[in-house]
Formats: structure tokens, sequence, C-alpha cells
């Protein structure tokens, strides 16, 4: 009986300490988990965007997991859907914050929404990295906010500049719209550009989110006779304008100028022949041959059955600045030192090539002018 009792006894002793061994593999695998919320426009206007957005990350986090050694930082995503719309985006931030308790947050899709929701997050202490965020003022919310969309400040100048010198521009006329931080941001960007490379703007045209008629806007610069069309708008109303503009009759001989809100495969396919030629100021170029990029493009059309665009190159590419981030850090819930660690980062290897945050958060990597030939986005040469 005594030796049965000390044979029950060290079997229990055992269990207990393989359930403690358990507990702690558990709550060590607990403490190197890094949760990250993800706000994309999953609906509204600007699901064109966040579908990509959703993608490009999901493979990034794939990837990244799927090379975590035991003990190293993995990372715990938390999707949401800001609708579009900055109240929705403010739901979903305040979820991430308190609810979620997320290190760091991806997003959100439109510059409108970031300047509601960022505020959020820079008094709460939360990192924010944005990637497709290019209107003024959004890394001035706080030292909390990054980006690493390069912002229209920056592409829409190169664009300007490029676009001259290929086409000889001496007078263009302006459309955009007049309700939306991105939109506005661009136009501000498009008009200082232009009145630094001395090329004179006939006429300024606005619409409004939502619009669907553009022709008493275009009618009016037709009969302006400009070089070009400069257009600073969103996917949706982008397609719009582009197709009217063809069926008025201005020819393809007059160019139309975009900033980011054209750079989707959205807007080929809903503009169709009339994108033809449409010049686009972007910061990924999906024929760029270095070996990062034609891993992303292979893998995301591998999983996807598309090619990636512009917003899923800089959705993937922030993962792994995240990922980078959280590795200097050492940690997977010190929001500062996390923030600390990003404001770090220069000459990172990514898709979207070598990436540096400047000084004031802002994305620093080389700006591309594409033009679409025959169906698809192709380098401006």
């Amino acid at each position: 009986m005594h030796s049965g009792n000390r044979r029950i006894g060290t079997i229990t002793a055992i269990a207990a300490v393989l359930v403690l061994a358990m507990i702690g593999t558990s709550a060590l695998a607990a403490e190197k988990e890094a949760k990250i919320g993800f706000a994309f426009s999953m609906t509204g206007g600007s699901a064109a965007y966040g579908d990509t957005q959703k993608k490009g990350a999901q493979l990034a986090l794939d990837e990244v997991n799927a090379k975590a050694a035991p003990g190293d930082i993995r990372l715990l995503p938390f999707f949401d859907d800001d609708a579009s719309m900055p109240q929705q985006g403010i739901n979903v931030f305040n979820k991430f914050i308190n609810a979620d308790k997320v290190v760091l947050i991806v997003g959100p899709t439109l510059s409108n929404t970031a300047q509601a929701t960022d505020r959020i997050a820079q008094q709460a202490g939360v990192p924010v990295l944005a990637i497709s965020n290019t209107a003024r003022g959004i890394t001035e919310i706080g030292d909390y906010i990054f980006r690493d969309s390069l912002t229209e400040m920056v592409v829409i100048p190169n664009t300007i500049k490029v676009t001259k010198q290929k086409y000889g521009l001496k007078k263009v006329a302006i459309l955009y719209g007049n309700d939306d931080a991105y939109t506005k941001g661009g136009y501000e960007a498009f008009k200082f550009a232009l009145k630094e490379s001395g090329i004179e703007v006939l006429s300024e045209q606005t619409f409004a989110k939502g619009d669907r008629d553009f022709s008493p806007q275009l009618t009016q610069i037709k009969s302006l006779n400009p070089d070009a069309i400069v257009c600073s708008a969103l996917v949706e109303e982008a397609s719009g304008i582009v197709s009217q503009a063809r069926q008025l009759g201005i020819p393809t001989s007059v160019p139309i100028i975009g900033g980011n809100g054209f750079n989707s495969p959205s807007f080929i396919k809903n503009a169709g022949q009339a994108a033809e030629n449409a010049l686009v100021g972007a910061s990924w170029f999906a024929s760029s041959t270095t070996p990062l990029n034609s891993h992303f493009i292979e893998a995301y059309t591998a999983k996807y059955g598309n090619l990636p665009d512009q917003f899923a190159a800089q959705a993937y590419a922030a993962v792994f600045i995240v990922n980078e981030a959280l590795k200097r850090a050492g940690t997977t819930d010190d929001r500062k030192a996390v923030r600390d660690a990003l404001a770090k980062i220069k000459d990172f290897d990514t898709v979207l090539g070598k990436f540096s945050f400047t000084e004031s958060r802002d994305a620093d990597h080389t700006p591309v002018v594409q033009v679409v030939k025959g169906g698809k986005f192709t380098l401006l040469e």
C-alpha cells in the first residue's frame, strides 16, 4: 500500500510538473504574440482599395509568422472594416485600443478617416502606420503617427515634372473633389507643382464624392483646349471622369493626369478603353525587378489569382516594417518602445524599395510615373 501510494504520489507530482510546464509554455507563447489592428475600407466607396490592402497584409502576415522561430514574436492580426467613413473608423480604433489592446494600428484606408482616428491613437499613445494616407497634415497629428505611403506633395511634383518634359505641357485644366481630405490635398499639391513648373492653369472645376455626372465640368474644360487635364479623385469618380471625358470627344492626345486615387486596377477595369494613356503618379511599380518585388508579385498572384496594386504593396511592406520594429523593440505590448523603434528604421529593404522614415515620420523612397497601356499600368519612359 505504501509503495502504491508512493507511485501515485510520483505520478501526481509528474503530472503537476507537466501542467505547470504547459502553463509556462502557454504564457511564454502569449508573451510572444503582438496584437496588431488593421483598419481598412472593406465596404463603402473605397472598398476597392481596402480589399487589396487586406490581401497584401494577410500575405505578409502569413510569411512573417511562417518564418518565426520558437521564441520569436508572432503577429496576431485584428482586421476590421472602417466602411470608408470617419465615424466607423473611430469606432474601430476605439475597439482596437481599449478592447483588443493592440500594440500598433495599420490604417485606416482614407485620409479623411485618418484625420479623425489618428487623433484618438495619438492621445492613447498607440502607434499608427498609415499605408494609403497621402494628404497633408496626417503625421503632424502627433509623434505616434507614421506612414509608408508617399505624400501627394512628394509624388505629384515628380509627376508634373516628368509629364511636362514628356508632353511639353504649357496649359492645363484642374478637376478635383472638394469634399475629401485626400482629393483636396491632391489639388493643393497639383496647384503647387504646376506653379513651380510654370504651367498655366486655365480652369479649376470641382465635384463631390458620389457624383456621377461630370459633363458640365468636362464640357467647360473641353472648350478651353488644354494640353492636359489634371485630376484629383478617388477611384469611383476617377473612372467616371475619364470615361465621360472621352465620350465628350476630349481626345486621348490630351492626357488625364491623376494622383494616388487612380492607382488601382479598378480604375482600369471600370473606365475600360477610356483609361488608355491616363498618367498616374505612384510610389510603387509592379514591374520592378528587385528580388523582393518579384517574390511579392508571384506570391500575391498565386494566392489571389490577380496582380497586386500599389495599395496591396504598401500594406505588404507595412507588415514587414512593423515586424522589424517589434524585433528591434523586443516587446509585444510596450507601445512607446515600438514607436521609438519605428522612428529608427532606415534603408530597410521592402517591395517599395529601400525604405526610411523621415524625421517627420513620413515615407522616404523614390516615386515613379505610370501610363495605362494595353489595359495595364506601365512605367512612363
